[in-house]
């Protein structure tokens, strides 16, 4: 009797086995089936390694903006942080594509951090990675517009001093042919106009030194320069317009320090230091050059008695066109571009300068330079 109910049992028990295997078979080949549908939604093969030596900023973000990839331009830019990207108007133009699924370019102006005013330009394009990643990419536009601004304020702030040599001359030649039977008129307008016409040349000239400068950011072919000629050339370039007004320039320091580079450039970068401590130093007062050498620079530092260079001041002396006084530079013919030849002639030669002043009591500009070393000089033949 029992081996009678036990056969109908084993079926039921072989029937419901086979229905399990199936339904796990089924469901493991649905897993398989799902496991390869995410791995074709994978970021494509060999992006990751692009991304990676890319130097301007890349970037793959996964379904979630959740960053992927980024490359070390991106982190540098700041665009990313941790796992994220930094700026909204990025993220909101990543959406836009994922929403079109058009491929997306704008230019940007990001804030370089959370503290900082929008400073950062950025042309950025977005588009679709595979089916479910993005790729961004980000180039840095900053240096060229800022360029774009200089070149702007450059052109603007030459228009207007050319404009009053220019205008000047054109007034005084008008009053010269009204005037041909004046003989005093004319010999005084003359003068006039003679004026105009070196304050017109000193501009040119200056602009001149000033685009060759900016044009290369250091020398091609230097030379060992013998920083004692120098000082003393760019002496004797002040001293008729120093004794006109009782200043006297003395010099000093080291003797016998060298330095590579460009001796007429040096020449004008010391002549414009001096130049400008006599302009804007008292009748009667002193001038002092002083060499020395610092570690392994030789230092140039012009000091002068003037009024001295108040503190908000200092940072923009260096500018083109900039002047602390602009009407006593125009009176005594200044061109508000010698202080920023000077900056670039030191940035030429490896250098820079810098500034110490106090109201009242005067100022000194100190041009510091790598000092030559004997196995350079011997290589050049000094």
């Amino acid at each position: 009797m029992q081996s009678a109910w036990l056969v109908p049992l084993a079926l039921a028990v072989g029937a419901l086995l086979g229905a399990s295997l199936v339904v796990v078979t089924v469901m493991a080949a649905r897993r398989g089936q799902q496991a390869a549908d995410v791995a074709g939604y994978g970021v494509p093969e060999g992006v990751e390694a692009v991304v990676d030596v890319l130097d301007s900023a890349g970037v793959v973000l996964d379904p979630s903006n959740n960053v992927v990839s980024a490359s070390r331009g991106a982190y540098a830019l700041g665009i990313v942080a941790g796992d994220h990207l930094v700026h909204t108007e990025i993220v909101d133009l990543v959406d836009a594509v994922r929403r079109s699924g058009d491929t997306l370019t704008d230019d940007l102006l990001l804030a370089r951090s959370p503290f900082s005013d929008p400073s950062l330009h950025l042309k950025v394009r977005v588009a679709l990675l595979g089916v479910r990643h993005v790729l961004v990419l980000a180039e840095d536009r900053t240096e060229a517009f800022r360029l774009e601004d200089v070149r702007r304020d450059f052109i603007a702030n030459i228009s207007h001093e050319l404009k009053t040599p220019i205008g000047a001359i054109g007034l005084l030649a008008e009053a010269l042919s009204e005037s041909v039977d004046d003989p005093v008129a004319v010999a005084r307008f003359a003068r006039r106009m003679s004026v105009e016409a070196d304050r017109l040349a000193r501009i040119t000239k200056a602009i001149i030194e000033l685009s060759r400068l900016q044009a290369a950011e250091a020398l091609a072919d230097p030379d060992v320069v013998r920083v004692d000629d120098v000082v003393g050339l760019a002496i004797d370039e002040n001293q008729v317009g120093a004794d006109g007004r009782r200043i006297t320039i003395v010099g000093g320091g080291q003797k016998g320090l060298e330095v590579l580079g460009d001796s007429a450039l040096l020449v004008v970068a010391v002549h414009n230091l001096i130049a400008n401590a006599v302009q804007y130093s008292p009748d009667g007062s002193r001038v002092g050059v002083g060499v020395r050498r610092v570690d392994d620079a030789v230092e140039i530092a012009v000091t002068d008695q003037g009024v001295g260079i108040p503190e908000e001041e200092r940072e923009r002396v260096f500018e083109r066109f900039y002047r602390v006084d602009p009407a006593r530079s125009r009176n005594t013919g200044g061109t508000g571009l010698g202080l920023a030849i000077v900056k670039h002639v030191a940035q030429n030669h490896g250098g820079d300068v810098r500034l110490w002043s106090q109201p009242g009591r005067g100022s000194t500009f100190t041009i510091r330079l790598p000092e030559a070393t004997a196995s350079a000089a011997a290589s050049l033949g000094a």
